[in-house]
């Protein structure tokens, strides 16, 4: 039925119209066939949709997979902007207030912006804790965990690289993270929540066998990346960023540096920059002109470039384009 989900003052408005329905029909002698549609509006219990807000695209790609119909799910970030850096708009604040399930990286990648939001929701139910709050990245093999870290080191996350979704293994994690999260706060719904969850790994393993066959030109591939941003990507379809625009995550490269990379990728025949849309390419194509190396803008998020509407389409977009890219340079190897 349509009416299950909608809101509660709907809801309470059809309570009160069903009453004053069933006493009508009363002193008109109860025509059954005048109260059938309201029988009928009553066979499955109103309920009111759920509010999911992720903070990212890819997680609310994923998020809506599991959902389904049961739940509308809006993403903070852009696929085009930074999760590091986004602005905390007051609408942003309307939607935590009204959420009901909270999903979110972790790993301190939204640690400047994600907690005052949380904080001013006023929203206990999505509070770390609470029970409608998912770290996507519980149970995830994390990467890059430093040793020790101090402002020398750049812009360096201390619980290790949270890119993680760039592995589209771990979407098996964060889908069940979401899945559970929901359960928590929706158990009537848990059924469907597991058939969605069953569904969506069952499409993830035959892509998952999809890009591994398509990814085995990349094996043993080295290229530059602008910011350390593709580590799980990298290490799970075999190629390898073997330097760095960025010196130090965060930090712009002097003319000396730039200089120096040039001269590694001539020497290392590196035929590929990547790049992500929402850095400045300035720099890179400098780079790539002196080098003869191409420039490749991948997407790090779900419609952060054309063709990447959902996280699968994202891992085809990005294969495809790096592929492409390999077979024209033939070298870096």
């Amino acid at each position: 039925m349509l009416l299950h989900r909608f809101p509660q003052n709907v809801v309470a408005l059809a309570s009160m119209l069903f009453l004053q329905t069933l006493f009508v029909l009363r002193r008109l002698g109860n025509p059954t066939l005048l109260l059938l549609p309201v029988l009928v509006l009553a066979v499955e219990p109103l309920r009111a949709e759920l509010n999911v807000v992720a903070t990212t695209t890819d997680l609310g790609s994923i998020a809506r997979e599991i959902a389904g119909d049961l739940a509308k799910v809006t993403s903070i970030a852009k696929g085009y902007q930074d999760p590091h850096f986004i602005d905390a708009k007051p609408s942003y604040l309307v939607r935590l207030q009204r959420a009901d399930l909270f999903v979110l990286v972790g790993m301190d990648l939204e640690r400047g912006w994600a907690p005052n939001l949380l904080m001013n929701s006023r929203n206990a139910k999505i509070q770390r804790g609470g029970a409608g709050y998912v770290d996507a990245s519980e149970g995830v093999d994390k990467l890059q965990i430093p040793v020790a870290a101090d402002r020398t080191m750049g812009d360096i996350h201390p619980y290790g690289n949270p890119h993680y979704w760039l592995d589209p293994a771990n979407g098996r994690i964060i889908a069940a993270n979401i899945a559970a999260g929901l359960i928590r706060v929706d158990p009537a719904h848990a059924q469907e929540y597991e058939a969605n969850l069953r569904a969506f790994l069952a499409r993830l393993e035959a892509a998952l066998a999809r890009w591994a066959e398509d990814a085995a030109a990349l094996e043993g591939l080295a290229v530059v990346a602008y910011h350390d941003s593709w580590p799980y990507f990298e290490q799970r379809f075999g190629f390898e960023a073997v330097a760095f625009v960025e010196p130090k995550p965060g930090i712009p490269p002097s003319g000396r540096y730039i200089a120096a990379l040039v001269e590694e990728m001539k020497s290392r025949r590196i035929s590929i920059i990547l790049m992500t849309s929402f850095y400045s390419s300035k720099t890179a194509r400098l780079i790539a002109r002196q080098s003869g190396a191409t420039l490749v803008t991948l997407g790090q998020s779900v419609d952060g470039i054309d063709g990447a509407d959902d996280y699968f389409s994202l891992f085809d977009t990005n294969l495809s384009l790096l592929l492409q890219a390999a077979r024209e340079g033939q070298g870096g190897r």
